[in-house]
């Protein structure tokens, strides 16, 4: 116990309001590093010099979730990667993420992840493949690692970042990004030997048959939601219940999200802006309309279509005169160039979001993306940028992150 005794809060600074809050962040952070050491509400209160009660109130308030849901979300997330990853003893596994007892362990791991712990074992490691890489942003959800997808160090960093050793073989990217050879990765494919393979619906009828020969396939619909797609490949693998509890847990998530921006934003208007070549559209995606004015129920600058992309002056900016705006800037040297000249510009000075300094940089990942898993991480980020709040930021790397929220 004295490495917690060591990282306890000095108690000076932990007087009220956001010198609390960063108590808690540091509680937080303390869970996340000693989640395999017997943690109680009467340490974590200690630490943060407030009383129980006060302290589990306050927690749940401030991240959307009782500590000992955290305490086990977090557990749980580390015994998920031991399981895939590992062929440690389920009793050793128990140990390492903090559980004395294996039966316990293995009755709480059913309870949260739907499955035993043997099953989700046997489960993640079966070999399964996808010729798109928005699927691996709905197959990480379900706790599956896909052994061969499309991955690509420009247009899918993260995935290409944080999988790139996991997943063994690399496809081609495929559209929306660009033309592949679909020969080349079908070769691939079949070297893989994979049990089964997942592609969305821009592929032709003659290349969905020549995967069908490679493995049973399922075809993911382009135009469902992403909640529809994550369901049916859920299905698909007999994974439904980790599709549904993640859904819920999303759910919940937005909750807290808007309650929390609502705060921050309240009515303001919010546009996001594309800046292309030497012009500025409006910009606009599936994904990103979900998030910010669906989920998070933000307004859109009235009077300006958020839905077709257009080309937009800075005078008619003007007019409208949105409170916030998000600003994706393509990564061509003469879009960079535009934008570097437009910040010096006086009429984009006189926006109103930009005297107030309420403008947020968004790149293409995730924002370009449409999966659970992106629409996940754009959440965060959303929450992020106008509150300065991310849950989850330090367990992004995990799989099935958002569990642990």
């Amino acid at each position: 116990m004295s490495s917690q005794i060591e990282l306890q809060l000095d108690r000076s600074s932990i007087a009220s309001g956001d010198s609390r809050k960063t108590s808690l962040i540091e509680v937080k952070a303390f869970i996340d590093e000693h989640y395999d050491e017997p943690i109680s509400i009467g340490l974590l209160a200690e630490m943060a010099n407030v009383c129980p009660k006060y302290f589990v109130d306050l927690f749940k308030k401030t991240f959307g979730q009782s500590t000992m849901d955290y305490v086990t979300n977090v557990r749980i997330n580390h015994a998920k990667r031991y399981l895939a990853e590992t062929d440690c003893l389920l009793r050793d596994i128990a140990v390492k993420v903090g559980y004395k007892d294996e039966f316990y362990f293995s009755r709480k791991f059913k309870k949260e992840v739907g499955v035993s712990p043997s099953d989700f074992s046997k489960n993640t490691r079966r070999v399964i493949a996808t010729c798109s890489s928005s699927i691996i942003g709905q197959l990480l959800p379900l706790n599956v690692m896909p052994a061969v997808a499309p991955l690509d160090a420009k247009w899918t960093p993260y995935y290409y970042n944080v999988y790139h050793s996991e997943i063994k073989s690399h496809l081609k990217l495929t559209a929306p990004y660009h033309d592949s050879n679909f020969e080349e990765n079908a070769e691939k494919l079949f070297q893989a030997k994979p049990d089964a393979i997942i592609g969305m619906d821009h592929l032709s009828a003659e290349e969905i048959s020549k995967l069908e020969h490679i493995a049973p396939a399922l075809v993911v619909p382009a135009e469902a939601g992403w909640r529809e797609q994550l369901t049916m490949i859920a299905a698909f693998l007999n994974k439904e219940e980790q599709a549904k509890q993640w859904i819920e847990q999303y759910e919940q998530r937005v909750q807290y999200a808007r309650s929390q921006i609502d705060q921050v934003v309240g009515k303001e208007s919010v546009l996001a802006l594309r800046i292309f070549g030497s012009s500025i559209h409006v910009y606009s995606n599936r994904g990103l309309e979900e998030v910010l004015y669906e989920d998070l129920q933000l307004e859109p600058a009235y009077g300006i279509s958020v839905r077709n992309n257009q080309q937009i002056t800075i005078a008619k900016l003007l007019q409208r005169n949105p409170d916030r705006l998000f600003i994706a800037v393509c990564p061509e040297a003469s879009s960079r160039r535009y934008w570097l000249g437009l910040q010096h510009s006086a009429e984009w000075r006189k926006l109103k979001a930009v005297a107030n300094r309420n403008v947020y940089m968004i790149s293409s990942d995730p924002w370009f993306e449409y999966s659970a898993l992106a629409i996940s991480r754009m959440l965060d980020e959303a929450l992020l940028l106008f509150t300065g709040d991310c849950p989850n930021a330090l367990l992004d790397n995990s799989h099935g992150v958002s569990f642990a929220t």
